[in-house]
């Protein structure tokens, strides 16, 4: 089953899984990224016309856990997610 593109998850790992991008605030290109960026935008950053950013969840700590290796990422490949 695909992920839905923009949806958030943790991973129990220390390395994003392909097509995945750790949430970590950064920026991206809006060229590598378009599906995500018409999304999201500039909700989290980014000036709009080369770049936006992810949102940064570096300090969400889920169920008080903080081993390091759970992180959230957010899905940049799979399924558009339509409004019905």
């Amino acid at each position: 089953m695909s992920p839905f593109i923009g949806q958030i998850q943790l991973f129990a790992f220390g390395s994003a899984p392909p097509n995945w991008v750790l949430c970590d605030g950064a920026i991206l290109p809006i060229g590598s990224y378009e599906a995500l960026f018409y999304l999201i935008l500039t909700k989290f950053g980014g000036d709009g016309k080369t770049n936006f950013a992810v949102p940064d969840l570096t300090n969400a700590v889920p169920l008080n856990v903080n081993d390091g290796f759970m992180c959230y990422y957010i899905a940049t490949v799979g399924d558009y997610p339509y409004q019905y």
